[in-house]
């Protein structure tokens, strides 16, 4: 009889790990998602118990395996997907000497903004592909050596999550080309540390992992671990990439004029192209897929994350009405915003709760409610926060079309993706059709195909168009599209106005905030 083959995809995100098994048509045979909090004890600090996060990874491996009765033999591989810009200090003796710190995390702003003024910020960006911000690894070590010196001394390496579990199960110490590539210390070009940022961040490259391509394949994992997962010790684990150019795979976002969009916790928009491409004003990011793919684009720090304040903060009443029926929170407040017109009756909402990264890459900046009068209800205030987080998606798409010409179609995924309201809002919006995939697993899916062509399974990633399943078309609406083409010059000329203003106002919070 000949033996089935499966491939399980593990994505370690900001606030869960999932592990989704997939069959070799791409379909989904099984999952378990495992949750862990986002310590933010102020408005500045965003960090993870990498202990935790381990925890989840070997969790959701092993409840997929039992769930799905997998024999050892019918598991392929095992391949991983993973959020950006963490970072972590270990010791000599492999031990934490910080949490993680991840990508939300902004005390690092100040020296980021000091990177970008005073030590060829911009230079290090052309060369590294990631903008200098509060996210970036980069910016984070020059604050740490300024402000936490005596953990920075003891560090013998600086790491991100998913090397600190692969270190765990296997002991060694590696990175992919993907994830390096969002640290801001690898050049793109020579695929190996930047001198010039290594310098700035006043570490070696001994103090940083062995580099690796996404497809580098590595067995043998620790005996204390193989028994609890049920696995065979000779599986090979893909190193893999990040969750967002693995993304792009999954939604099958890898031709020209093809762009893929995200919302989830926060959100992006990305496109692929066949070698480094870095943009002359800085808004636009450039991060490894394969050697011959690259994926340039921008992420936004807003996005499902605002939904979730607009329901916590006002809409207990809806959250109660949703709990009597049964149904999601958040259909009942996508509801409430279809009883409003486009545009939300002339009401403007700028997301930034968090700061922003594309295409403002500022910290400080702030949310706002612009055009607020007296016959605005709460109704408008919830479509207007839906058509917000959509709009701060447009603004960086205008900044990717500079690089790589008008797009023909919009392949969208995310949490988002399971409202109608909301896909047809986008659509209308960006005046583009939009194809969202029946599956939302997209970077667990293009995790998979990256390991199919790590093994040899498949020459290109071409089966992923086979592999995606059902998807939903949108086409905008001619009338609607016209209400938005007049209000988003508004948008994007209120947040470059209030520039200096969200400065002034993000340090009045920091005194006066606890």
């Amino acid at each position: 009889m000949t033996t089935q083959s499966f491939y399980l995809g593990v994505d370690i995100g900001t606030t869960s790990t999932k592990s989704v098994l997939f069959n070799k048509q791409g379909e989904v045979i099984n999952q378990h998602t495992i949750n862990y909090p986002l310590h933010t004890p102020n408005q500045l600090v965003a960090e993870q118990n990498p202990s935790e996060i381990l925890e989840a990874v070997l969790g959701t491996i092993r409840e997929t395996v039992r769930k799905s009765e997998l024999k050892e033999e019918e598991l392929s591989f095992v391949s991983f997907s993973s959020a950006m810009h963490s970072l972590i200090a270990v010791d000599e003796n492999d031990e934490l000497l910080t949490n993680s710190i991840t990508w939300a995390d902004t005390r690092s702003a100040e020296y980021a903004k000091r990177i970008k003024e005073e030590q060829n910020g911009h230079e290090i960006y052309l060369r590294t592909g990631t903008p200098i911000h509060a996210m970036s690894p980069l910016s984070k070590l020059v604050w740490m050596k300024e402000e936490k010196p005596e953990i920075f001394a003891k560090a013998k390496k600086f790491i991100s999550i998913k090397e600190y579990v692969f270190h765990k199960l296997f002991g060694e110490y590696i990175i992919d080309h993907s994830i390096a590539s969002a640290t801001g210390l690898f050049n793109l070009n020579e695929l190996n540390w930047d001198a010039g940022a290594l310098e700035v961040a006043g570490i070696n490259s001994d103090q940083l992992s062995d580099i690796v391509p996404t497809t580098y394949s590595i067995k043998g994992i620790k005996e204390e671990y193989q028994p609890y997962l049920g696995i065979n010790k000779q599986t090979p684990f893909i190193v893999g990439a990040s969750d967002g150019v693995l993304s792009n795979l999954g939604v099958n976002a890898i031709d020209p004029g093809v762009i893929a969009v995200t919302i989830g916790t926060s959100g992006a928009i990305r496109s692929v192209t066949n070698e480094p491409k870095t943009d002359p004003k800085g808004r636009i990011f450039c991060y490894a897929l394969t050697e011959d793919h690259w994926v340039i684009g921008g992420p936004v720090n807003n996005g499902g994350m605002v939904l979730r304040w607009l329901r916590d903060e006002f809409a207990a009443a809806e959250v109660e009405t949703a709990k009597r029926l049964g149904i999601d929170p958040y259909d009942v407040l996508t509801k409430i915003a279809t009883n409003v017109p486009a545009g939300s009756d002339g009401l403007v909402f700028h997301p930034f709760l968090t700061g922003e990264r594309a295409p403002l890459w500022n910290s400080s900046a702030r949310g706002s409610f612009f055009g607020l009068s007296i016959h605005h209800e709460k109704q408008h205030m919830v479509r207007a926060v839906l058509e917000g987080i959509i709009y701060n998606l447009y603004t960086v798409l205008l900044a990717l079309e500079e690089l790589t010409g008008e797009p023909q179609r919009i392949q969208a995924t995310g949490g988002f993706a399971r409202s109608e309201v909301w896909r047809q809002m986008m659509t209308d919006i960006f005046d583009k059709p939009v194809v969202v995939p029946e599956s939302y697993e997209s970077s667990c899916l293009g995790a998979i195909v990256l390991g199919m062509y790590a093994t040899g399974e498949i020459e290109d990633f071409s089966i992923v168009s086979k592999m995606i399943g059902h998807t939903h078309t949108h086409e905008p609406v001619p009338e609607t599209s016209g209400v938005y083409r007049e209000l988003l010059p508004i948008y994007i000329r209120l947040s470059r106005l209030l520039e200096e203003e969200y400065g002034s106002i993000a340090e009045f919070q920091r005194k006066h905030i606890k």
